[in-house]
């Protein structure tokens, strides 16, 4: 008995062991930390890039809408939702492996890779029969129906795969390796762009070869994301057998994911909606808003990633008490990512022409996104504040407040003036103006409410840490 608690107590002293995160230099190791995770960001999002720029080449701007429109729209909403229910599982992991918790951390593994498995079969069922409904609700215009309901049932699917990466890489990056989602995204991304050329190009498959090509590439990442949990860390283990839900476990996960997942539903809510409002505006609006989506996810890959790196240093520092390094990681993320945001987009803006004839040789829809491109991208800098401010009052915990916030500039703000101003403005400038106005609106109430926590954590002292007991 005494031999098996000197065991666990030593077990615990290994997880806080040389942990660079907790006692690192905070703006290497946060470098070291993000650029894996951006680069990875980059390579999952290139699966779609790789599918639009090779339909709307070779099949047709029809298909280039049919990828990059409706379909992708809820496509990202779905893994957006699920990301932000995730979020619970990886802050909690977090947590527990920087207090030494290392009962709590297996069964919180056991239990997040349980949950992805459920809701990837009800996402799979919904997904198969709700299709062509959502997609008439969205007012998608006739010619892209088949290929949009084909594309999106295949992906449904294969959804299991893509929830599973991303749990399993979130989990990966929670414990501070940031490294092997990325080598595995690379094979993957690789995988992906082959597929879709033999699949769209030689096989001439169509829309259905561009999913297939996506489902399987995400398929091999699960598995290799899997077997790195179940192989490759001394500190945490992934055992087919335990994979269960603890209740406990799962209360406490949901608690910071649920918030998480209702903003994004409140996202995925205003973004279906802008979505039917540039399909109201011609196929040729559609193609260039779908071309523009794939060309500033570098931006939001960057942003997303030191959002990231700030809740993992966060969460990690938070349960190991050591307030002082949560908000400096706070302030050179801050620093960071408004200068590599700031560069990211001055470059779009000055190759915004040649990058939109990557997608299409229709001059119409390069002009188009052009017009969107120069007028949306300058007001993204607003949006670093909300990712960095919200990312580490995640990793500490608190996500009702900034969750609430966020929804206000989305719900209050956002959709509000989509649902007024688009009807008597049917142009495509209306709907870009939504943006800047919701993130300065967000960031207005966020920034003070991140100060306000601050203080009260200080005056605190500490006196309770999830994950320390």
């Amino acid at each position: 008995m005494i031999r098996n608690m000197t065991a666990k107590k030593d077990e615990s002293k290994n997880l806080m062991m040389s942990n660079p995160i907790t006692e690192g230099v905070i703006w290497k190791q946060l470098l070291i930390f993000f650029f894996p995770i951006v680069v990875g960001t980059l390579f999952q999002q290139l699966y779609n890039t790789a599918d639009a720029i090779i339909v709307g080449r070779f099949i047709g701007k029809e298909a280039l809408a049919s990828v990059g429109g409706s379909s992708a729209v809820l496509t990202y909403q779905v893994v957006m939702i699920f990301t932000g229910l995730s979020s619970g599982a990886t802050v909690v992991i977090s947590q527990f492996f920087g207090s030494g918790n290392s009962e709590k951390l297996h069964k919180a593994l056991h239990t997040a890779y349980a949950f992805s498995v459920i809701v990837s079969l009800i996402l799979a069922f919904l997904g198969w029969f709700v299709t062509p409904w959502i997609l008439e609700a969205m007012k998608t215009q006739a010619e892209l129906m088949n290929d949009s309901i084909l594309y999106l049932r295949i992906y449904f699917l294969g959804i299991i795969s893509t929830l599973i990466y991303n749990m399993g890489s979130g989990i990966m990056r929670a414990i501070g390796d940031s490294k092997r989602p990325l080598y595995y995204l690379i094979v993957c991304c690789v995988l992906n762009i082959v597929l879709d050329i033999v699949l769209v190009v030689v096989f001439q498959m169509g829309i259905s070869g561009a999913a297939l090509a996506t489902v399987l590439s995400q398929t091999v990442s699960a598995c290799l994301v899997t077997r790195s949990l179940m192989c490759s860390y001394d500190s945490i283990k992934l055992r087919m057998r335990d994979i269960k839900l603890d209740f406990s476990i799962l209360k406490a996960e949901l608690k910071i994911g649920l918030p998480g997942g209702m903003l994004s539903c409140m996202y995925g809510l205003t973004n279906i909606i802008i979505q039917t409002a540039v399909n109201g505006l011609g196929t040729d609006t559609t193609a260039a808003w779908a071309a523009f989506g794939k060309m500033d996810l570098i931006f939001w890959a960057v942003s997303g990633a030191f959002g990231t790196a700030v809740t993992t240093f966060s969460g990690q520092n938070y349960g190991a008490g050591k307030l002082e390094r949560v908000y400096r990681s706070v302030r050179v993320s801050l620093g960071m990512s408004l200068s590599m945001c700031g560069g990211i987009l001055i470059i779009l803006m000055a190759f915004a022409k040649p990058l939109f004839g990557m997608f299409t040789s229709d001059e119409n829809v390069i002009s188009i996104g052009v017009y969107i491109l120069l007028r949306i991208t300058p007001s993204y800098i607003i949006y670093v504040f909300v990712e960095i401010f919200t990312g580490a009052l995640r990793g500490i915990g608190d996500v009702l407040i900034p969750m609430l916030i966020t929804t206000g500039g989305v719900i209050g703000v956002r959709l509000p003036w989509i649902l007024i101003m688009t009807p008597i403005h049917k142009d495509i400038t209306t709907i870009i103006i939504s943006y800047p106005l919701a993130w300065a609106a967000t960031a207005l109430f966020l920034i003070p409410y991140y100060l306000y926590r601050k203080k009260r954590m200080n005056r605190d002292k500490m006196t309770s840490i999830p994950g320390r007991d």
